[in-house]
């Protein structure tokens, strides 16, 4: 099993981030320095993704110009020394391909996933979720990586959450334990309430999965509210033959679809940066103490 493709969907309206999702997409918010889907394109690369099918709206043109060579830009850098500013970007630019498929109406992951059918082919792939920056040794779709392979199966990504936010996530209910942190899943439940959860292991925004996904989007359809989900897909599957496992990703997860999230994903980058941390922590210790 070789995975060399991932899916970005991208199409989202950052409503929690207006007015400033007005004029910049929400995908090319700042994390220290790069755009957010920047580090997501830089995951994907060092887990042997070559190709990268985002799935976007009319409006997320600046995406496309972020992942395309600007010659005019690079060479009024070069003539002021300063080409090294795109170094990271164009690295990124050189070491992937990135193919743009448009989602004319917001109709759900399932769908923005679906939108990849004809591109992703007879492969499994991999899914990120723009959202969800996970930093870690290895990683996290690499991790997620190596299970399916060894497995032969889809892997989805979980964390344990505290009982009080089983409801905000597709909770999975566990068939057997495999390994450390490797589940083989039963069910799939999406918000249920507190006394209602099979577990306590939350899906978050890293998937590997089978091709078959998208004819399982295709019978299960939408909702009521006409929206088709990726976990009425990949319970399809389940239900079908498809074996699907869940991994305790060795990460640090931030959710920076929300400002909160954003900020201290922020922080946490900063930190770990050795031109900055010593700085922020010194604002931070400063703030504290004079609370």
């Amino acid at each position: 099993m070789k995975i060399t493709q991932a899916v970005i969907p991208a199409a989202g309206l950052g409503t929690r981030f207006l007015p400033y999702t007005k004029v910049v997409p929400k995908e090319l918010l700042p994390l220290l320095g790069k755009p957010a889907i920047q580090l997501i394109a830089e995951e994907g690369i060092a887990c042997g993704i070559t190709d990268f099918h985002l799935i976007l709206n009319k409006n997320k043109q600046a995406i496309v110009d972020l992942f395309s060579p600007q010659p005019a830009l690079e060479q009024t850098l070069q003539d002021a020394g300063k080409l090294s500013l795109l170094s990271s970007i164009n690295a990124v630019i050189h070491a992937a391909h990135f193919n743009y498929i448009p989602q004319p109406e917001a109709l759900g992951l399932g769908h923005a996933v679906l939108m990849a059918k004809e591109a992703i082919g007879n492969e499994y792939f991999g899914i990120f979720l723009p959202d969800e920056i996970m930093i870690g040794t290895v990683p996290a779709l690499a991790q997620l990586i190596e299970i399916a392979k060894k497995y032969n199966a889809s892997v989805i990504a979980v964390q344990e959450v505290p009982k009080n936010s089983v409801s905000s996530y597709g909770i999975i209910e566990i068939k057997e334990k495999l390994e450390d942190n490797l589940f083989e899943i039963s069910r799939l439940v999406e918000k249920p309430a507190i006394d209602q959860a099979p577990s306590q292991f939350a899906i978050i925004g890293r998937y590997v999965l089978s091709p078959r996904i998208f004819d399982s989007l295709e019978k299960t359809g939408p909702r009521s509210g006409g929206e088709i989900q990726l976990t009425d897909g990949i319970a399809h599957m389940m239900q079908h033959g498809e074996r699907v496992l869940a991994c305790v990703v060795k990460s640090v997860r931030h959710d920076i679809g929300n400002p909160l999230g954003w900020l201290q994903a922020n922080i946490y980058l900063g930190l770990l940066d050795p031109t900055y941390s010593p700085e922020i922590t010194s604002y931070i210790k400063n703030l504290i103490a004079h609370k």
